[in-house]
């Protein structure tokens, strides 16, 4: 156990407090529930810096990483949508979640092939994801700041991060379309 996997791991230990959280009726709830996110946001980037810059990357910490932010995202766009069961909202959750599966199923597929770098994060998925944060951390909040709304603001951010999945996935795809048509290992 290294430091940036302690890290991870306590994006994971965040989860079910953050549900806890999200539910119990007091006003505060929104704001603890976007600090917790935002934290958890906040880690996601901190393990990885400092798994590079102490050289202190590992086969566990490349494994939770990546799972750790799927399943805080997953469950976070599912409580959204429970206390906001719209169409408009369901979208782009569906986009962002099925996103997830398709292109984690898609890096396995190809790292089976040895070819994994051909699926490799690309600066389309890094803005996806911070788009995808800031909105999840706004609509979390869900309170004006002065005329600022946080909520509205954030769900047209989460459409841009839906927009961004997209993109990145045809990307992703796209890399590996010679390994998916042929099956060439």
């Amino acid at each position: 156990m290294n430091t940036p996997n302690t890290l991870t791991l306590l994006r994971i230990v965040l989860i079910p407090v953050f549900v806890v959280v999200y539910y119990l009726p007091w006003r505060w709830s929104h704001l603890a529930t976007a600090l917790i996110f935002a934290l958890a946001a906040g880690t996601d980037w901190l393990d990885g810096y400092l798994a590079r810059r102490w050289n202190q990357t590992s086969p566990l910490g490349a494994f939770l990483d990546p799972v750790a932010d799927k399943l805080m995202v997953a469950v976070v766009l599912v409580v959204l949508l429970q206390k906001h069961p719209t169409v408009s909202l369901a979208v782009p959750a569906a986009i962002i979640i099925g996103r997830e599966i398709t292109v984690s199923a898609l890096r396995e597929w190809m790292a089976e092939l040895g070819a994994r770098s051909k699926v490799a994060v690309s600066f389309v998925g890094k803005y996806k994801t911070a788009a995808q944060m800031v909105a999840l951390i706004l609509m979390l909040y869900a309170e004006p700041i002065g005329g600022f709304d946080t909520y509205q603001v954030g769900f047209a951010l989460l459409y841009a991060a839906a927009v961004l999945t997209i993109w990145s996935m045809c990307l992703y795809v796209a890399a590996a379309w010679p390994k998916l048509r042929t099956g060439a290992r």
